[in-house]
């Protein structure tokens, strides 16, 4: 009974503390309840602009990021809204062009072309394009490129100088250290663990990507030569010659239209809106203008629903559901739901992933190889990267589709584990014993060095999850063993590439695939759905508050993002080595266009 009146004053004192704390952040937080109910949408006024910055990280779905802020209502655009956004802006009477005001961009090529075919599309509606900056990098340059004209800072310039990839390479660290890297691994090209093994880039590796960024940067010269009409050959000397080295060169060789402060370019949007000098210009960030659009929606019971799977591929053990991560036990949860709801008529998985657990990337297949055999279409399309793990939860798929620069392919595994012994005994003067009951009881341990037959096993298991790997994609790629091998061992390839070895079937966005699906399914009208459902904000921060679910992992990692800007993904890249308890199928890389 003492026990009891305990329990329920503990109870009582916690939900008191709840109300008072609530009560507390009322006033802080009644802005952010405000905009989660839709009061705090800015309204659009006529005669206005549409201005885009990318100069924030985009993920596929809005608000799935990994770093949401508990005390922050406001949301992460996703691509998809962002480019229905735009589509939208191009028939709406209230939006008379587009204020590309973007310096650099913080997302993915992509997203980045995704965005840009999407402006390139609102221009035929035959409203304006403009875009100012005070000076370009590549990325930046390459989103301002598909406008009717650019003005340029006088003082500014374009960072046009091509693309390259720069790996870190750590092995003569961890050797000073006496830390001894046991690596296992299935595929020539499988690169990942060569930071840890080499002192430099594999011949294998610097060829694929060598192959791989040569063929993203002939697009990325394609399609600024379409849009500024300069012949493509003259941009790549432009680049290889540094040529672009103040404003007054770049508007000398036609990469932008005219040099002008920030007030010049203020004045012409003044112009194309018919204002007065001086006169305020109505505008409306592409952020904000993508919360007031409403998609239209079908009354129809059938369904397609859409699950974004980005980020990590993972498996948590505590049940926690993390945005911007792709948690094996979550998501076969969310498959085996959809699979088993008779108005779900197909899954479209789009997938932005390097990959992650084999595991997780298991479970999740499992779930979609059994939705197909219950009659459900599924059909997968790549963002920025469908790799290794990334490209195994696509292989219960009907139909794949990839978008023209996908990283995708990688198809292998690897097993990593660090010997710490040498490192307490040497550094620090500690050393460690133990009693066993049988010969390897101890299984993998960093304060141990594994034996001989003990990487044996542990070869032979990276060696069978690789076999697995190569039989899931020949099933559903209809190709032999031998054929699969011949094009994976842990090759990455551009989409278009992937089109061509039979790794994929159309080269095609994300709206392409939802079609593809609904044809497939035999449905003409429909209403889509999206996948995980996210809680954000201040739903996050009750929900913490009243202790239902904490999870300080994620305060933690906004905090982490504050301070360490982009440099944070290195950082959390080493921290989840901590929890690689499996082997692994993922690509080391994150290639992004500065």
């Amino acid at each position: 009974m003492q026990q009891f009146f305990k329990f329920v004053f503990a109870s009582c004192l916690g939900v008191f503390l709840a109300l008072v704390a609530m009560t507390l952040f009322g006033v802080i937080t009644m802005a952010g309840f405000a905009a989660a109910s839709g009061d705090n949408v800015k309204s659009v006024e006529s005669n206005s602009i549409l201005e885009i910055k990318l100069e924030e990280s985009v993920p596929e779905l809005t608000g799935n990021t990994e770093s949401d802020n508990f005390f922050d209502n406001k949301k992460v655009i996703g691509q998809t809204a962002l480019v229905d956004a735009i589509e939208h802006a191009a028939t709406d009477n209230k939006i008379k062009g587009i204020f590309i005001n973007s310096r650099f961009i913080a997302t993915e090529f992509t997203k980045a072309a995704a965005i840009r075919k999407a402006i390139e599309k609102f221009k035929q509606s035959g409203k304006f394009v403009y875009a100012y900056a005070d000076f370009y990098s590549q990325g930046g340059y390459y989103l301002a490129s598909v406008a009717d004209s650019i003005c340029l800072n006088p003082n500014g310039d374009i960072d046009f100088k091509g693309f390259a990839a720069e790996i870190p390479f750590m092995k003569d660290m961890f050797d000073r250290l006496d830390v001894k890297w046991q690596i296992y691994y299935a595929g020539q090209f499988k690169s990942a663990t060569e930071p840890f093994r080499l002192d430099k880039m594999s011949d294998q590796n610097r060829m694929q990507l060598r192959e791989y960024l040569s063929g993203m940067y002939d697009m990325y010269l394609n399609d600024i030569a379409k849009s500024r009409k300069i012949d493509k050959k003259d941009l790549y000397s432009y680049a290889n010659e540094l040529k672009v080295t103040s404003a007054h060169q770049a508007v000398r060789l036609k990469m932008v239209d005219t040099e002008g402060y920030y007030d010049v370019a203020l004045a012409a949007l003044r112009s194309k809106l018919g204002l007065k000098a001086n006169a305020k210009i109505p505008s409306i960030s592409l952020t904000d203008y993508a919360q007031t659009v409403k998609k239209k929606t079908s009354k129809s019971k059938n369904k397609i629903a859409v699950v974004y799977a980005e980020g990590e591929i993972g498996y948590s053990t505590n049940g926690e559901e993390t945005n911007g991560t792709i948690d094996g036990p979550r998501y076969a949860k969310i498959i085996r739901k959809l699979r088993n709801d008779e108005n779900v008529k197909a899954i479209v998985l789009r997938i932005n992933s390097g990959g992650g657990s084999s595991l997780s990337s298991d479970m999740i297949w499992r779930e979609l190889d059994l939705a197909r055999k219950q009659g459900k279409v599924v059909v997968s399309s790549f963002g920025d990267y469908a790799a290794s793990g990334g490209y195994y939860i696509s292989c219960a798929s009907d139909s794949v589709f990839a978008e023209p620069m996908t990283l995708t392919g990688s198809i292998g595994v690897f097993s990593m584990i660090p010997s710490l012994q040498k490192t307490f005994k040497n550094k620090l003067g500690i050393s460690f014993d133990t009693v066993k009951t049988t010969a390897h009881a101890g299984g993998a341990d960093v304060f141990f060095e594994i034996d001989d037959y003990e990487a044996k096993i542990l070869q032979m298991q990276t060696d069978s999850i690789y076999e697995t790997f190569l039989n899931r994609v020949g099933t559903n790629r209809k190709m032999s063993r031998d054929q699969v091998h011949a094009i994976a061992q842990g090759r990455i390839w551009l989409g278009t590439k992937a089109k061509d070895i039979g790794l994929v079937d159309q080269i095609g966005g994300l709206n392409d695939a939802i079609a593809a699906a609904a044809k497939k399914a035999g449905i003409s009208d429909y209403k889509t759905t999206e996948y995980p459902k996210l809680k954000q904000g201040i739903e996050k921060f009750i929900e913490n508050l009243t202790g239902e679910k904490m999870n300080p992992d994620e305060l933690k990692t906004s905090l982490i993002k504050s301070e360490l800007g982009e440099y944070a993904e290195v950082y959390g890249y080493f921290k989840k080595m901590k929890t690689w308890k499996t082997p692994q199928m993922r690509v080391p890389y994150q290639i992004k266009i500065k």
